[in-house]
């Protein structure tokens, strides 16, 4: 545990345990901890990313002013890396490494420190989510990572990051929509707000037709809820005899405790789950006490 801590630095365990973490407070307290002589130049060749960093596509835009300022003004401030078996993997500053090598770079300023790979997912996911927006989709697939790593409950991620839980449950609900539409929300083809009326459909059908439609028609948020609620009200009508609402308000509120589907009809509560994992989620908000 002492060595564990000299690595890390002065306090900086107590960051990462703290009920919130900063991604700011961490690089400030590490680069606090560093020693002039600490602080070395490494080649960028020996540098590789991040392996728990959820971003895929970097904006070329905002790399490109990135790489203007640092052929004027260098690297203002080191990158945070971890030594690996063949170089180093990258802990915060991944954008200063792409934008180094557009600038034509050969060496970064960087300080070398020890983390645990849970403390390198959470690095990743907040310089991500509090520096550059991620795609929705990428930011789902952080939230689900890290809770299934860390085995934290959606409730605990949202305290530590400064979200609220309806969001994270939002957003890892878009995971349950077909891979064609995720891939239309990675692209930024579809909105955040056309996905969340479409995470909320069962029918795969009906979220790609739906999908498709807001592609080739360029339709609005407003008008997809519209064509939503219209389609569905079509088919409750045909297919189902009239359902009592008075168990409405319940159903909203276990959904938003949940973050799934939930329905009470004929005396029973049908509640949804995509996956074990999922399932055993469900389970740890309930507080049965079960034992693996």
């Amino acid at each position: 545990m002492e060595n564990r801590r000299k690595a890390l630095g002065r306090g900086l365990e107590e960051l990462f345990n703290s009920e919130s973490l900063e991604l700011e407070k961490i690089e400030n307290r590490i680069l606090e901890d560093a020693s002039k002589d600490e602080i070395v130049d490494i080649d960028l060749s020996l540098l590789r990313s991040n392996p728990y960093q959820p971003r895929k596509v970097f904006d070329e835009e905002s790399l490109k002013e990135l790489c203007d300022s640092i052929k004027v003004y260098g690297v203002f401030q080191p990158i945070i890396v971890k030594k690996s078996l063949r170089g180093y993997d990258i802990i915060a500053g991944e954008r200063r490494v792409k934008a180094s090598r557009m600038a034509g770079l050969t060496k970064i300023p960087a300080i070398v420190r020890d983390f645990s790979d849970e403390q390198m997912m959470q690095i990743a996911l907040l310089e991500n989510l509090q520096r550059e927006n991620l795609t929705a989709i990428e930011e789902a697939n952080a939230y689900k990572d890290i809770i299934n790593a860390l085995q934290i409950t959606q409730d605990e991620l949202a305290k530590k990051i400064g979200k609220s839980r309806s969001h994270i449950t939002n957003m890892i609900g878009l995971l349950r929509l077909p891979a064609k539409v995720q891939d239309m929300i990675l692209k930024n083809e579809i909105s955040m707000g056309h996905a969340r009326v479409l995470s909320k459909l069962e029918n795969v059908e009906d979220i790609n037709n739906f999908a498709d439609k807001i592609l080739k028609e360029n339709i609005s948020v407003r008008e997809l809820e519209n064509m939503v609620n219209s389609n569905y009200k079509r088919n409750i009508e045909i297919k189902r005899q009239p359902k009592n609402d008075e168990y409405k308000y319940l159903e909203e509120a276990l959904e938003e405790k949940l973050g799934t589907k939930v329905k009470i009809v004929n005396g029973k509560i049908v509640i949804n789950y995509s996956s074990i994992n999922d399932l055993n989620r469900i389970i740890e908000l309930f507080d049965l006490g079960i034992e693996d």
